[in-house]
């Protein structure tokens, strides 16, 4: 067998190298029309520098050794962000818990994917069963561990460039060209308003420039890494019109091993291009226009066996568990249950592909003491996959997927006061569009009567063999917001703030599934005939085209204080209503569900908060509690049809109440010119207060269907996570004129164990883990060259991703990285 190759698409894809661990419908809006009427007003991306980088070492230049003291000019090197109060301020200045990734600080560790940014912040937590079906959580709050369903919405908003992403799959491509990432912690309903109920991730690309910029990088490594990157900017119109393109092409061969079809598996190809226009006719005007397209490809959501249960926690036989069906087929042998062999199994076909594409245009209006913003953008994304549903080398699912066609358009206004005067503003108005078609399919194989029924006779073989039934669904969103925000500054030293964001929301879904293949059954007889239907109907049945909708009027809030002892410290306490609206439950629903649509959910949020900056300015020091409350959570349910012990049920419903509550930091320390500590941590206390109906644990299935699960730990969240990191850099030489800088960079990150399955079973536990990357390299100081090798999971870690369990007593596991070493080589003129 092959040695296994490198490991998810996307978290290695990117790694450019140098960290060295690199481990259309009804409502649309045309966008030219939109952006000639609204005249497109959009605030231009803010710098964001690392939270953990606030002291100063090397900032813009810390990549290549370049040193800057900024103990000596402390505001040259003040970190600006614009996602907490949509204008540009320092971090230290801003009563909201943030943390600000810059694109030096990306560059360093070779981060360029949402999944690895969270190794850089304790707080956030993603998990990946594919791209569509990622978690995000903050806090422990966001979405849940299970599979997504289109019908409900992550509380985590993700925004690109100011314009918000739908669907959590339009954010699983390489980010390109960035300025910078802030993950804003807690409710952000005010600003941002759409599904912020437990944060944001803002991402902000590089703006184009007048002068010429021209920056490239090629990176190779094991598993058949490689990866291309470049950027061009330079004006076309002196002052007054500037373009960049900016384009990646990365991939690696995969990781893991199928041995049924004796190829590789969770490899990928990801190719992305960013096209950006700047038009300044006055210093007044601004207006940023830009066009993106990505794609990617993978043979992915392979899964690997992990362990096998034959007993029930009582020590009760599991009855018709995966040993026993498995010993009824002759020519199958039971898999190793060794799952860092790294060695699947699949016969069918699986894939993951999707594409995604958009266009937007911001621009900046200056009205004396206010600017006027507007954004527009539509975009697309399509998600095409394949999945193997059994994972086996055995035909029994031979199809199981949903694929998607999402459309959305948005359009924002916001008026916003720029003079920092005694009484600051933000005015504005929001308006989404959204649909998500779906269509999904489910197929059984030759062995399904045999694996299922433990017959071959006829008429379980009609029933099974070549079954397949598809289905169609199409959740659709309007959105309309208005919204305000004030910051009065009583005195020098202290400023309340306060905020009001009302949504009018409209959602209506279609659902319907039907038999799009199976066995003639004409020659039976009418009792056999019934019994074949039946059998067919207990695993999927045709449901006729329903709809549902309705309409959601919600008002969020803010209020904040925030006070300044002293010139470097800010104190802020801060109380935050949000709200995210119903979801749409678009699938077969148990018939114990008789509403397909799901309420909204409410959140109460408290926070206390310090930020600090001492030893000459060479330390700083960020913290923060946090108490959040919410009503009514909404997540996705799996559970197991009590009819059918071999069905797995999917939908969406509501948990009275959950709340997370916790304490996290982030500390950064200049040691010297040359070297330079930063550190985070976060302890989450995140429960269920009340779910008396959760559903059973796996292990416990045969004492009934569902279980108490108040005062539990929510699944995917750890109690503790921390990271650790150092950067170290020192000129070495002069060579042709040009300074020769040797550095390095290494960081640790550690998390407990976690739950990951929405019934908190025990043979879901994953283990904590610790994961070290490291890089070195030799630059010249203006960054004409710079060479690093580079090593992710360094000490070559083995650790699960996700763990799942099913009725038969096997559990399944996705697999982090091994460890993947390479060389990366950058230019910048």
């Amino acid at each position: 067998m092959p040695s296994p190759t490198l490991s998810t698409a996307l978290s290695t894809g990117l790694s450019t190298g140098l960290a060295t661990g690199l481990a259309t419908g009804s409502g649309r809006v045309t966008l030219t029309s939109a952006l000639l009427a609204a005249s497109l007003l959009a605030s231009p991306p803010a710098l964001a520098a690392d939270a953990v980088d606030a002291a100063s070492l090397p900032t813009s230049d810390a990549a290549t050794g370049a040193t800057t003291d900024a103990a000596d000019d402390a505001d040259a090197d003040a970190i600006v962000v614009t996602g907490s109060r949509r204008r540009e301020e320092n971090v230290q200045e801003v009563p909201v818990a943030i943390s600000a990734i810059s694109a030096q600080t990306l560059e360093r560790r070779g981060d360029y994917t949402i999944g690895q940014i969270q190794q850089q912040v304790p707080s956030l937590q993603i998990i990946t069963f594919n791209p569509r079906n990622t978690n995000i959580n903050i806090r422990g709050l966001g979405s849940n561990v299970s599979l997504t369903n289109d019908g409900l919405e992550s509380g985590v908003g993700f925004y690109i460039d100011n314009v918000y992403y739908g669907r959590v799959g339009l954010a699983q491509f390489d980010l390109v060209d960035l300025q910078g990432i802030e993950v804003l912690r807690g409710p952000q309903g005010t600003l941002f308003g759409k599904n912020t109920t437990a944060g944001v991730i803002n991402v902000t690309s590089r703006k184009p420039s007048f002068d010429p910029e021209l920056s490239a990088e090629a990176s190779l490594g094991n598993y058949g890494y490689h990866q291309l990157r470049g950027s061009v900017s330079g004006g076309l119109i002196e002052d007054v019109l500037a373009l960049r393109v900016s384009g990646a092409i990365s991939g690696n061969d995969g990781f893991l091993w199928n041995k049924t079809t004796h190829t590789r598996a969770q490899n990928y190809s990801n190719k992305s291009v960013r096209a950006q226009l700047l038009f300044a006719p006055t210093s007044d005007l601004e207006v940023r226009l830009i066009g993106d397209y990505a794609r990617q490809k993978q043979d992915y959501t392979l899964n690997v066996f992990a362990a096998l249960h034959t007993t029930y926690e009582d020590g009760s036989t599991i009855a018709n568990n995966f040993a026993q069906r498995a010993a009824r087929f002759a020519d199958y042998s039971l898999p190793t249950f060794s799952p860092f062999d790294r060695v699947g199994e699949a016969d069918s076909h699986y894939q993951s592909k999707m594409a995604g594409y958009g266009v937007s245009g911001q621009a900046d209006w200056t009205l004396g003491g206010a600017t006027l913003t507007a954004i527009s953008a539509y975009r697309w994304w399509d998600w095409d996959p394949a999945n193997d549903g059994d994972s086996t080398s055995l035909p029994i699912v031979v199809k199981a997927q949903q694929a998607n066609r999402q459309r959305q358009f948005s359009q924002e206004l916001r008026l916003a006061s720029k003079d920092n005067g005694t009484f600051d503003y933000v005015l504005g108005a929001y308006y989404f569009w959204q649909t998500v078609r779906g269509y999904g399919a489910t197929r059984y194989g030759s062995a399904g009567p045999l694996w299922y029924l433990n017959s071959t006779s006829a008429l379980s073989t009609a029933a099974l063999d070549g079954y397949e039934v598809n289905s169609y669904s199409d959740p659709q969103t309007r959105t309309l917001s208005a919204f305000g925000q004030t910051d009065w500054h009583v005195t020098p030293r202290l400023t309340l703030t306060t905020g009001l964001r009302f949504n009018h929301e409209k959602k209506r879904g279609v659902y319907e599934q039907w038999v799009a293949d199976a066995a003639d059954i004409s020659g039976f007889s009418e009792a056999e005939q019934a019994q074949i239907l039946a059998l067919r109907s207990s695993f999927n049945k045709a449901v006729a085209r329903t709809v549902t909708a309705f309409t959601d009027d919600s008002l969020s809030g803010l209020v904040s204080l925030a006070w300044k002892p002293r010139k470097n410290a800010l104190l802020y306490a801060s109380y935050s209503r949000g709200n995210k609206s119903g979801g749409l439950n678009l699938t077969q629903l148990p018939s114990s569900l008789t509403d397909a649509s799901v309420r909204p959910e409410t959140v109460d949020a408290f926070e206390l908060g310090l930020k600090t900056q001492f030893l000459d300015d060479r330390a700083t020091l960020n913290a923060a509690a946090f108490w959040t409350q919410i009503r009514d959570y909404q997540t996705t349910i799996s559970d197991v049809d009590p009819d059918n012990s071999s069905v797995t049920r999917q939908y969406i419903s509501n948990i009275p109440k959950v709340r997370s509550r916790g304490i996290e930091g982030d500390l950064a320390f200049v040691a010297s010119d040359y070297l330079r500590f930063n550190a985070s941590a976060t302890f989450t206390d995140a429960r269920y207060l009340s779910y008396e109906n959760a559903p059973q644990a796996y292990e416990r299935l045969n004492e009934g269907a569902t279980q108490d699960l108040s005062g539990a730990r929510l699944p995917g969240v750890p109690k503790w996570a921390w990271t650790l990191g150092a950067d170290a850099s020192h000129p070495l030489a002069t060579l042709g004129g040009r300074t020769i800088t040797a550095y390095a960079h290494a960081d640790y990150a550690w998390k407990s164990a976690v739950n990951t399955s929405a019934s908190n079973s025990a043979w879901t536990v994953v283990a904590a883990y610790a994961l070290a990357n490291a890089r070195i390299g030799l630059a010249t100081q203006d960054g004409l060259w710079d060479l690093s090798i580079w090593a992710r999971n360094l000490f070559d870690k083995d650790y699960f991703i996700a763990l799942g369990a099913a009725s038969t007593g096997v559990v399944t596991a996705q697999l982090g990285e091994p460890r993947t070493i390479g060389a990366t080589l950058r230019t910048k003129l």
